[in-house]
Order: structure tokens, then C-alpha cells, then sequence
């Protein structure tokens, strides 16, 4: 045999297990933009062993903000008839801990299009998503399916899953066997300007 003739083909106990690497599991080839492989590994390398990937842009928490009290008065507002104000503060409150329960898990995406518009969700809306979650039904979700992002309600109905909109004028997504879903994180929150 010649040099070339040896190399080639698989070769008994050669190369890794499958499911030894970082995260005990198989792997899978994928083709990369040559201009974004360093993107790619950065990414891997900063990213944390979750069921919940997400880009390099979104992985990465925010520095610890400084707390932005602010008065909360204790008086409720009516929404029907008014009624005398008070002025007694009842304590301050700090938006951070209100909206960011889990700083680490917790992210932010804005909202296109008014398919959610029936769970006070309209396009252009910031929403605060947690990875630290679990993707329960009922619960209104970020997801991936079969490579396209989008906010919808998660539904189970036996063994059969389905992404429903709040809008009747849009359909119900059932995700069949074939396709590929991926939970980004659940919303928690909606930031909604008027």
C-alpha cells in the first residue's frame, strides 16, 4: 500500500465517543459562514450548557444596572371615577427587581408583527423573557420552529403540540414529529408604550 492508500474510511476505536464532549451528548456537523466561525465559537465558548441557546447578542447579561428606585404610592388609582390622591409613599420601588427575576436567565426581544395582540402583546412591544423557566403549557413562550423565531402560547392537546396566536386571524401551529422546535425562554413581562 501506498501512502494515500492508508488514509481514508473509519477505523475501529478512532475518534471521540459520542456524547463525551462539554455537553454529554451526540454532535451534529453544520455548515458556517466562513466570516462568522469566530462568532460561532464565541458563542459556544460564553454560552452555558442550557437547554436554551441564544445568540451571542442576547447571551450576554447586562453589567448590574444601578436600582432605579422610585416612589410607589400607596393609593391605588381608580380607573372609573376619581378620587383624592394621597400622598403617603408607601415604599420605593426598584425596576429592576420588578421586571428581572433572574438576571442571569433573563433577556429581551421586541415584538413583530400582531399575532399576540389578544394576551396585550402588539407589535413593537418589549418583552422580558426567562431561560430559567420550564416551557409549560399555557405559558407564553419564545421559540424556534424549524429555524424561525416567534412568540405564540404553548399548548399541549394529548401527545400532540401546538404554538397558538391570540389573534383569530391567525392559525394555530401544530409542530409535527418531522420538525424541529426549540424553547428560547418564557415571557414574563411586557413593556408597552402608549
Amino acid at each position: 500500500m501506498t501512502g494515500n492508500a492508508r488514509r481514508g474510511g473509519a477505523r475501529a476505536g478512532a475518534g471521540r465517543p459520542a456524547g463525551s464532549g462539554k455537553y454529554g451528548e451526540p454532535t451534529r456537523s453544520l455548515r458556517v459562514p466562513l466570516s462568522r466561525i469566530d462568532a460561532v465559537r464565541a458563542l459556544l465558548v460564553s454560552g452555558d450548557a442550557t437547554d436554551h441557546p441564544l445568540p451571542a447578542p442576547i447571551l450576554r447579561p447586562a453589567s448590574q444596572p444601578e436600582p432605579l428606585a422610585r416612589p410607589l404610592y400607596a393609593h391605588r388609582i381608580p380607573a372609573g371615577f376619581p378620587s383624592p390622591a394621597e400622598n403617603d409613599v408607601e415604599q420605593t420601588l426598584d425596576l429592576n427587581r420588578l421586571l428581572v427575576r433572574n438576571r442571569d436567565a433573563t433577556f429581551f426581544l421586541r415584538v413583530d408583527g400582531d399575532s399576540m395582540l389578544g394576551a396585550g402583546i402588539h407589535d413593537g412591544d418589549l418583552l422580558v423573557i426567562d431561560r430559567s423557566l420550564p416551557a409549560q403549557p399555557g405559558r407564553i413562550v419564545i421559540a424556534v420552529l424549524d429555524g424561525a423565531l416567534t412568540v405564540k402560547r404553548l399548548e399541549k392537546r394529548g401527545a400532540r403540540l401546538f404554538l397558538l396566536p391570540e389573534n383569530p386571524a391567525f392559525a394555530e401551529i401544530e409542530v409535527g414529529e418531522a420538525q424541529e422546535l426549540m424553547i428560547w425562554g418564557v415571557v414574563t413581562q411586557v413593556i408597552h408604550a402608549l
